[in-house]
C-alpha cells in the first residue's frame, strides 16, 4: 500500500474527483445485493404459493430500478476515477519530459536513450493504473466484498457466512508473500525492457554502419540475447501473477462446498429457506470478483510501485548546473577570456582534459583552435557553454563570469553548430528557423544563402519544403552541416562557435561561407574549431590544443614561422591537396 502514500499528493490535489468516484462506487457496490436477495424472495413466495402478480411485477420494478441507477452510477464512477488516473500520467509525463530538458551532459551519460523512453511510457503506465484500477480494486474489494458479507449476515445467517469465509485468511496469506516477489520481479522485469528499448534505438541510429560492415546476423543476435533475457523476466511475473488466480478459484470452491454442506444442513433444521440458501449463493459468487480484485490489486499495486520508484529515481536527479539566485538577466555582449587551471571529466577525475589554458578573445575577433583529435578543442567549447561548471577557474563573457548568467541568457547569445548536427524530422524551412518560428521567408533564404546553401535547396523537389526525414537523413553531410550553421544564423548570435562544422564540404564551398561570414560578422565575436587548417588560417588568432594544453598561439603568419605542429601539419594538408588536384586533373 505504500504506492498511495507516494502518491498522497496527487489524490489531494485530486480529492473532489475521487470522492464523487468512489462514492458512486459506493452505492453502486450497496444496490448490487438487492437482487440476490429479491430472487431469494421470489423463490420463497414460489414455494409457499403465495406470488401474485401484482408482487411480481413490483419486485422486477425494484430489480429494474436497480439496474437503471447502476447503469448512471458506473457511468459517474468510471469518468471520474479514469479521468483522474489519465490526469495522472499527463501530470508525470509533463513533469519528467520537462524535468528531461532542464537535465546537464552528465545525467544523459548515464542514462540511455532507450531507458528514459521506458521509463516515459511503460512505467508511467503503470502508475496510472494505480490512480485507475488500483482504485477501482481497492474500493470495490473492501466495498462490495464489506457489503455482501453484511447481507449475508442480515439476510441470511451469520453462521453460514462465518464458516463459508473461513478460507479467506489463506487468500490474505498468498496476496503478501507473492506480491513481495511480484514487486522484485517487476522491477526487473521493466529495467529488461529499457535494455530492449536501448538496443533498438541504437540499432535503428546505426543502422548504416551495421549494413555497411555487413554485421546485420550478429546485431539480430545480439538483440535476441536481449530479449530472451526480458521473456525470462516476464515469463516470472506471469508466473507469480498466475499463481493468484488458481489460489482464489480454489478458495472459492472450498466456500461453494461448505455452503452446500451446511447450507443444506441448516435447511433441513429449519433455520434458514431455499430461497435465503440460494441467495446466500449468489452473495458467494459476487465474492469472486472482491477475491480476485485482491490479487489484482497486488498485481497493480506492485507494479506501480516499481516504477513510481524508477521514476522518482530520476526525478530525483539534481542537474550540476545551477543558476545562481539573482542571476544576469541582460543580453551577453563583449570581451571573451579563458582562464581555466584544471578541468576532468566526472567520469575520468585522475585525467586533466584541460590544463592551464588562458587567452582572450576581444569582441568581433575570430578565433581559430585547432589541434589533434582529442586534444581537448570540443572540451573548451563545452565549458562555454556550461554543460560542466566543475572546473578550476574561470571563464569571463563580457566582463561577467559566465557562471553569473541566466542560462536563458548566455546560450540565447550563442549560436552553436555542434559535429553531430542534428536536423528535425521536419521541412528543411523549418529546421532553419527551429529557433526562430516566426522568421520571415526572406531571413530563411538570407541565411540559407550565407550558407551556400539555397541554391542547393531550390534544386530539391520541393524547395524548402523538402522534408529531410529523421536525423537528415535524406541529406548529404555537406547539406546537413550548412542547413545547421544556416539555423545558428538566423538567430543573429553575439558568438557564433563552429565546431568542425564545415568538414563535410569542398574547399571551395568552405571559402565562399567563411568570406559571407566575415564580411556579415564584423562586429561579431566567431570561434572556429577544425582539423582542416584552411578553415582558421584567416582568424585574427589561432591557438593549437595539444593534451588539453595552449602549445601554439598566434595567427597563421606567425604560426607557419614557429616551425610546430601547426606549420607541420599545414604543409602535410596543402600537399594533400596538390596531389589530390592532380589525380582529379589526371582523370579529367
Amino acid at each position: 500500500m505504500d504506492i498511495f502514500l507516494k502518491l498522497k499528493w496527487f489524490f489531494k490535489k485530486e480529492r473532489k474527483t475521487y470522492l464523487i468516484g468512489i462514492t458512486s462506487l459506493v452505492v453502486v457496490s450497496m444496490l448490487q445485493i438487492i437482487t440476490p436477495y429479491v430472487i431469494g424472495r421470489v423463490v420463497d413466495d414460489i414455494k409457499n404459493q403465495v406470488l401474485t402478480k401484482e408482487r411480481l411485477m413490483m419486485w422486477i420494478g425494484l430489480i429494474l430500478s436497480v439496474a437503471l441507477t447502476q447503469y448512471a452510477l458506473r457511468y459517474i464512477w468510471r469518468t471520474n476515477i479514469w479521468g483522474g488516473a489519465a490526469r495522472l500520467e499527463k501530470t508525470l509525463r509533463q513533469r519528467l519530459f520537462h524535468h528531461f530538458t532542464q537535465m546537464d551532459t552528465t545525467f544523459f551519460q548515464k542514462y540511455r536513450t532507450g531507458d528514459l523512453m521506458a521509463h516515459a511510457t511503460n512505467d508511467l503506465n503503470a502508475i496510472q493504473n494505480v490512480a485507475g484500477a488500483g482504485i477501482l480494486t481497492f474500493a470495490d474489494s473492501l466495498v462490495n466484498g464489506g457489503a455482501v458479507i453484511v447481507a449475508m449476515i442480515l439476510f441470511v445467517d451469520w453462521r453460514l457466512t462465518l464458516i463459508a469465509l473461513l478460507p479467506l485468511p489463506l487468500l490474505a496469506i498468498t496476496s503478501q508473500k507473492l506480491g513481495e516477489s511480484l514487486h522484485d520481479a517487476f522491477r526487473e522485469s521493466q529495467e529488461s525492457f529499457s535494455k530492449i528499448n536501448d538496443k533498438t534505438q541504437e540499432s535503428i541510429t546505426g543502422i548504416k554502419v551495421i549494413k555497411t560492415f555487413g554485421q546485420e546476423k550478429e546485431d539480430l543476435a545480439s538483440f535476441q540475447g536481449e530479449v530472451d533475457q526480458a521473456i525470462v523476466k516476464i515469463n516470472r511475473v506471469n508466473f507469480l501473477d498466475a499463481l493468484l488466480d488458481p489460489a482464489i478459484t480454489l478458495i472459492i470452491g472450498v466456500s461453494y462446498v461448505l455452503t452446500i454442506i451446511f447450507g443444506g444442513k441448516f435447511i433441513m433444521e429449519g433455520s434458514i429457506t431455499i430461497g435465503q440458501l440460494i441467495t446466500f449463493i449468489d452473495y458467494i459468487s459476487m465474492l469472486v470478483w472482491p477475491m480476485f480484485a485482491i490479487g489484482r490489486l497486488f498485481n497493480v499495486l506492485q507494479r506501480g510501485n516499481a516504477s513510481y520508484d524508477r521514476v522518482s529515481e530520476l526525478l530525483g536527479e539534481r542537474s550540476k548546473i545551477v543558476e545562481k539566485t539573482g542571476s544576469l538577466a541582460q543580453p551577453v555582449k563583449g570581451d571573451i577570456s579563458y582562464d581555466i587551471a584544471s578541468f576532468s571529466y566526472p567520469n575520468s577525475q585522475n585525467h586533466l582534459a584541460l590544463q592551464q589554458v588562458h587567452f582572450s578573445l576581444p569582441k568581433g575577433n575570430t578565433l581559430g583552435i585547432v589541434g589533434k583529435t582529442g586534444a581537448g578543442k570540443t572540451t573548451l567549447l563545452k565549458l562555454l557553454l556550461r554543460e560542466y561548471d566543475q572546473y578550476t577557474g574561470e571563464i569571463q563573457f563580457g566582463q561577467h563570469n559566465i557562471k553569473d548568467y541566466a542560462l536563458d541568457s548566455l546560450l540565447a547569445s550563442i549560436g552553436y553548430v555542434p559535429q553531430d548536427h542534428f536536423l528535425f524530422s521536419m521541412s528543411i524551412r523549418d529546421n532553419i528557423r527551429f529557433a526562430s518560428p516566426k522568421a520571415t521567408e526572406a531571413q530563411v533564404e538570407k541565411v540559407a544563402k550565407l550558407t551556400a546553401i539555397h541554391e542547393d535547396i531550390l534544386a530539391m523537389p520541393e524547395g524548402y519544403d523538402t522534408m529531410v526525414g529523421e536525423r537528415g537523413v535524406s541529406l548529404s553531410g555537406g547539406q546537413k552541416q550548412r542547413i545547421s550553421i544556416a539555423r545558428a544564423l538566423l538567430l543573429e548570435p553575439e558568438l557564433l562557435i563552429l565546431d568542425d562544422a564545415l568538414s563535410a564540404v569542398d574547399a571551395k564551398t568552405e571559402e565562399k561561407i567563411l568570406s559571407n561570414l566575415k564580411q556579415e560578422r564584423q562586429n561579431q565575436t566567431t570561434i572556429i574549431t577544425a582539423h582542416r587548417l584552411s578553415s582558421v588560417m584567416h582568424a585574427n588568432e589561432i591557438i593549437v590544443i595539444d593534451e588539453g594544453r595552449i602549445s601554439e598561439r598566434g595567427n597563421h603568419d606567425q604560426l607557419l614561422k614557429q616551425a610546430g605542429w601547426y606549420n607541420k601539419m599545414f604543409n602535410e594538408q596543402q600537399l594533400e591537396a596538390k596531389i589530390e588536384g592532380g589525380v582529379s586533373n589526371e582523370r579529367g
